[in-house]
């Protein structure tokens, strides 16, 4: 710790060459897993804390399995926890360049564990000498100027045995001191083998130190381990063989949590035991250093009656553990179980996700009527309660739909998770707010669809990663989108996404101002509308092309499409539509120079507003028939007009009256 504070004051080589730093400062702490490397800059961080009144921001770089972390989902991550929501499909440069430029005006602390090279963590570091980025790795970070790893190494056998004494009490070291400078040589002085050996004493009061260096003697090592791993390997072995075949079981199970995250419902999921037990066990696996509570997760006050996911505390699979819970069960449990418990975990999420969604329903709703029919352990209180569990735990939501698509065996669960977490992001967040979390939701959709030739779900998810596109700007980047989206349908014969793909690409090419080629779409859509005896698609159409027929100056032809469009909106009994349509009609009967004409439609309109019993309507078509008056010089009938739509407005809502 003495070595990182007095590294943080160190003179940079751009500081002794006469250059201002152009970058953070940053500290690596380098150790093999389990050495305590992530602890020591945890602890750094902390004690750091008051130096940096932008806050500290942490994120693991490697995946529970073993896998590296995209940056793009690490730069995404940190935005999040900035406040700063990145446009949905943002790509992995303009994230990064996001982080650098909402870290260059703060100072903050950036705390990167787990990092497995220079390229993970060069593109976050921030272009502000005012902020400190600690990285936790393996080996250097080669790449990185001007980095001085701290290397962290076994721990003294003073200090490994004080650790010790903590689970075992001193009387027990006491009265055999050889014994536990025995059992630090065997543990490699690793913290984490020190922990695991020291839960086993803690749980065994009649065990001696001895009894655990001589159990830690008899385990065979494993040829394939690297050496400095293997004190670890041995000292998971010695808890994992003492636990019953039962608790054994779910503790390798636990290594299928996604994002490493575990709680009762998600560990009774994986080993098909009630809620009950599973928090039980789960208290024992953190008693033996299995496990870390994460008691930082945030957590929403509840009834004292009602329990929810969110009652039982909420851990962490180490990660230096990860790979040992792995190989154990691969070894221990055959692939049809591990699938079961996988699909059984998905199940349940699938569940909580739905009422997460459910309790946003109004009361009495068949949504909430099915709730109350639910387990109390899957139900919320309220929508508060649902919705701190889910932004609680929406990394490791995120990673239960990656795991569940790349799985490729389950993917009617993965869509059923896709769809389960869609809403519930919608319900709580708000499609805006969860654009983010949805595009990449889709795009895990569409790998799923294309990886198994299902051109619906093929079509609906190019049709929704588009739209998200349009609404961010990016319609070049749709237009393509929506095509293929078209030939996914056509393919699947799914007439409704045929004709939703051809209305977008019209919807696209009017949004970069191709009247040409937008009217061409919408004619090709309505084609396909007239032809199923659409009458409520072929009314809108027929106004679509209507409107960029304006656009184009052509208005003979934009009288003929909204005047089909009034007619179909009179055919289907719609008042409102009729004369929104009328309205219409009149705007281009000015536009082409018939004032005349376009007084006496907008007249119609007027009336069947009227008809229709739509108040604001018709107060803003009497609002447009003044305009037309006071155009032909008529300023009598259009103040008439306007008073009488003032009048209107005021009988809807008092006392607000139309500027």
């Amino acid at each position: 710790m003495k070595s990182l504070r007095a590294d943080i004051e160190r003179a940079g080589l751009d500081t002794l060459s006469g250059r201002k730093e152009p970058r953070a400062r940053v500290l690596l702490v380098a150790g093999r897993p389990g050495s305590g490397r992530s602890a020591l800059a945890g602890e750094l961080a902390k004690g750091l804390a008051g130096d940096y009144p932008g806050g500290m921001l942490r994120a693991r770089l490697v995946e529970p399995g073993g896998a590296a972390v995209p940056t793009e989902r690490t730069a995404r991550d940190l935005l999040g926890a900035m406040g700063v929501t990145p446009s949905p499909g943002a790509d992995e440069d303009e994230l990064t360049g996001m982080v650098r430029d909402a870290l260059a005006e703060r100072r903050c602390l950036l705390l990167l564990d787990d990092a497995r090279d220079a390229e993970q963590v060069d593109p976050l570091i921030p272009d502000n000498p005012g902020c400190l980025v600690v990285a936790v790795a393996q080996g250097p970070l080669t790449g990185i100027p001007d980095v001085r790893p701290c290397t962290v190494g076994g721990m003294d056998p003073k200090s490994a045995i004080e650790l010790l004494g903590r689970f075992t009490g001193e009387v027990r070291i006491t009265v055999d001191p050889q014994a536990a400078e025995s059992l630090v040589e065997l543990c490699g002085g690793q913290p984490a083998a020190m922990v695991l050996v020291g839960g086993w004493l803690a749980a065994r009061p009649n065990a001696s130190v001895a009894d655990a260096a001589k159990r830690l003697r008899g385990l065979p090592d494993d040829p394939e381990q690297p050496v400095g791993v293997r004190p670890l390997a041995k000292a998971f072995q010695l808890v994992h063989d003492s636990l019953s075949a039962p608790a054994a079981r779910m503790l390798r199970l636990l290594v299928l949590a996604p994002a490493g995250l575990v709680d009762p419902n998600t560990a009774a999921a994986l080993a098909g035991c009630s809620f009950a037990d599973a928090g039980l066990a789960l208290e024992d696996f953190a008693s033996l250093g299995l496990l870390r509570a994460r008691g930082d997760m945030p957590e929403e006050p509840r009834e004292p009656d009602e329990a929810s996911e969110s009652d039982g505390e909420l851990y962490e699979v180490p990660g230096c553990l990860a790979a040992l819970l792995y190989e154990a069960m691969t070894e221990h449990d055959r692939p049809a179980e591990i699938q079961l418990a996988r699909a059984r975990m998905l199940e349940r999420t699938v569940r909580l996700l739905q009422a997460c969604r459910a309790v946003t329903e109004p009361e009495g709703s068949d949504a909430r009527r099915r709730l109350a029919g639910l387990p109390r352990t899957l139900r919320f209180s309220g929508p508060g309660a649902a919705e701190a569990w889910l932004l609680a735990r929406r990394h490791a939501l995120s990673a239960a739909a990656r795991l569940a698509v790349a799985d490729g065996e389950l993917d009617t669960l993965a869509r059923r998770l896709i769809a389960a977490l869609v809403r519930a992001l919608v319900a709580h967040r708000g499609p805006e707010s969860a654009a983010p979390e949805l595009y990449e939701l889709h795009r895990l959709v569409l790998d799923m669809a294309e990886r198994r030739g299902l051109h619906r779900e093929q079509a609906a998810a190019l049709l929704n990663l588009a739209d998200l596109d349009v609404q961010m700007g990016r319609t070049d980047a749709a237009l393509p989108r929506y095509r293929s989206a078209l030939d996914a349908g056509r393919r699947a014969n799914d007439p409704y996404a045929i004709g939703r793909a051809m209305e977008s690409v019209a919807g696209a090419y009017q949004e970069l101002e191709d009247w040409e080629r937008a009217a061409d779409w919408y004619g090709r859509a309505l084609s396909q509308r007239l032809a199923r005896g659409e009458l409520a698609d072929e009314a809108r159409l027929y106004g679509r092309l209507g409107a960029v027929h304006i656009y184009a100056g052509r208005y003979g032809d934009a009288l003929r499409g909204w005047r089909a469009a009034a007619a179909g909106y009179r055919r289907l009994g719609d008042m409102p539509g009729h004369a929104r349509a009328l309205s219409e009609v009149a705007r281009v009967q000015e536009y082409a120079g018939r004032p005349r004409e376009a007084l006496r439609t907008c007249e119609e309109a007027v009336a069947c507003a009227r008809r229709a019993g739509d108040v604001r309507l018709q107060a803003a078509l009497q609002l447009r028939l003044a305009d037309t008056l006071d155009r032909l010089g008529d300023p009598t009938a259009a103040r008439l007009h306007r008073t009488a739509a003032e009048e209107l407005l005021e009988t809807e809502a008092p006392g607000l009256r139309n500027p």
